[in-house]
């Protein structure tokens, strides 16, 4: 295995990586969660 083939890998492990992180941040279930959390700046105590 050359170092070519390792980039590519790496490439392709950071794709995929950035497509699930992707998902999961824009799922209908995780929205009342960030709209709630995008809230918490405006707080006060």
């Amino acid at each position: 295995m050359d170092i070519t083939t390792l980039r590519i890998l790496a490439t392709l492990a950071s794709f995929a990586a950035y497509l699930g992180i992707a998902c999961w941040a824009y799922s209908r279930g995780n929205r009342a969660r960030f709209d709630e959390d995008a809230c918490i700046p405006f707080q006060q105590d």
